[in-house]
């Protein structure tokens, strides 16, 4: 258990091997320093900074990009606490995407200020940080760390706005309900750790395998996806989630609805789909812990879209949306397959680009405006058709209409969901078959449910007349106008050429040998 000197010259051997698979979570590091030292410099203290963590991502994004294509760059390093393998490469670069478009979004919208960018700008690219780190966990102690990284610069940037009270608030329900939920995770590891004597995830893998899910295991699982699952904002962890989004800068929220689920998304599949490997193509796993997600997964979905009906504020609207999709992505892992695997990273990547942009246009809405609701958007059409067309591009493809990529993600997941069923109806265990079919049932009657409130928006914009006193207009740049045409161009591309992103996706499920 603890290192001998022959372990330590070991490490050393094979630093410089690491520290070029780590060559992306270093560049967001180097970004991090560049701003701390920019903060002791007076002339650049007065200059908005948020260029410096373009650059950072996007030299991180470049890093990560090449690491994925050359495929060699495999293995466990720094010890084995961290694994480079295919699904850990792609989700990171859903994270890095997700934290450059909102860099650029923020860019746009003036949020942060030149004086506030240092501190801001640190906050994002350390909860980026943090999240990489998740996608690569391959050690329970890394797992704790990487989640803690992700989650304490959420908790500050939740509260960012200055003087307003219900950030305030918001950040603080953030911090209660996010150590809650670290305490209960690190008590699951524990028991983890302490029955199996290690805490490598293979280990703690091969031993489940070997010794059954006793009560303690299943636990100490129970545990660690409680913590995973307050990330998600799955039921029955979303209570922060509203609140929270609500009270942040749009530009914020819009960053831990998307960045912050792909790196749980990433992490719960690693450990479901490492613990199903090492059952050699047994049901347990997906008849125990793969039950269990099925009956969150359906909660939580069914528990947003009702929850979006009565909502009039933009962003908590949003914010249901996403415990929503959360449900959606949860579908996907409980078949514990490579199917699904492979269709909850075609999802993640199409939310990025249809969650981001609908934050985005309620942050120009909000500059022009001053309002969140639903009330300012009304008319909008009239107003800036360009914004009015690329909302209602966004909340189709949250909806899942074809053409658009939201449609190829859901698709691929009812698809994963439905095959699992049959297979589990064929040869599984008496209930499982049911469970997922159930689970495919749920899934579609609620796509067909949250059609009413997405809907509910896109005829404020284009059928309502202007409420009273409205801006004339809520655009502010041409770049803006760029900005929403790449991301619809992004979710017309996904959504009708498949194949690119989907054999990336097949690819990266398939780095687990689950069958």
């Amino acid at each position: 258990m603890f290192p001998t000197l022959d372990n330590i010259s070991g490490l050393q051997g094979a630093l410089k091997n690491d520290l070029l698979v780590f060559l992306p979570e270093l560049a967001i590091c180097g970004g991090i320093v560049a701003l701390l030292l920019a903060r002791l410099i007076p002339v650049l203290d007065r200059v908005h900074l948020g260029s410096v963590a373009l650059v950072a991502l996007a030299v991180s994004l470049f890093a990560g990009g090449y690491q994925v294509h050359d495929g060699s760059w495999a293995g466990p390093y720094f010890g084995g606490m961290l694994v480079a393998d295919a699904w850990g490469g792609f989700v990171r670069l859903i994270v890095l995407a997700a934290a450059l478009i909102t860099v650029i979004l923020s860019l746009l919208t003036g949020i942060p200020d030149k004086d506030d960018s240092a501190d801001f700008y640190v906050l994002l690219l350390g909860g980026t940080l943090g999240m990489t780190l998740m996608t690569s966990a391959a050690h329970l102690l890394m797992v704790f760390i990487a989640v803690e990284m992700a989650s304490l610069p959420g908790y500050a940037l939740a509260g960012f706005l200055k003087g307003k009270r219900s950030g305030s608030e918001a950040a603080l329900k953030y911090v209660v309900y996010g150590a809650a939920a670290s305490g209960v995770m690190l008590y699951g590891i524990t028991l983890l750790a302490g029955t199996f004597g290690t805490g490598a995830l293979h280990d703690v893998a091969a031993g489940i395998a070997q010794r059954g899910l006793d009560l303690p295991v299943l636990a100490g699982l129970a545990f660690v996806l409680v913590g995973l699952g307050f990330k998600l904002a799955a039921v029955p962890f979303q209570f922060w989630c509203p609140d929270v989004f609500e009270g942040a800068a749009a530009e914020v929220a819009g960053f831990l609805s998307v960045a912050s689920k792909a790196g749980a998304i990433g992490l719960t599949g690693r450990v479901l789909l490492t613990l199903h490997a090492e059952q050699h193509g047994g049901w347990a796993i997906p008849a125990s812990l793969g039950i269990g997600v099925a009956v969150v997964a359906m909660i939580t979905v069914t528990f947003g879209n009702l929850a979006a009906f009565a909502q009039t504020n933009l962003k908590r609207l949003l914010a249901y949306s996403t415990i929503a999709h959360a449900g959606y992505m949860l579908m996907a892992l409980a078949c514990v397959t490579p199917e699904g695997a492979s269709a909850v990273l075609y999802y993640l990547a199409a939310y990025v680009a249809m969650n981001l942009g609908a934050f985005g246009v309620v942050a120009l809405v909000r500059n022009a405006t001053g309002s969140e609701e639903i009330s300012a958007v009304r008319g909008l059409v009239r107003r800036s058709p360009l914004l009015a067309v690329a909302m209602t591009v966004f909340l189709a493809s949250l909806l899942g209409l074809p053409p658009l990529a939201g449609f190829a993600g859901k698709f691929q997941v009812f698809v994963a969901v439905y095959q699992a069923a049959k297979a589990a109806t064929a040869s599984g265990p008496p209930g499982l078959g049911v469970v997922l079919f159930v689970l495919l049932v749920v899934g579609a009657v609620n796509t067909a449910i949250s059609a009413y409130y997405y809907l509910k928006i896109a005829r404020a914009m284009l059928l309502d007349d202007p409420a009273e006193g409205t801006a004339a207009t809520a655009t502010s740049s041409p770049v803006a106008g760029l900005f929403f045409v790449a991301l619809v161009a992004f979710l017309f591309a996904a959504g009708v050429m498949w194949d690119p992103l989907m054999s990336e996706t097949v690819r990266a499920a398939s780095a687990f040998g689950v069958k």
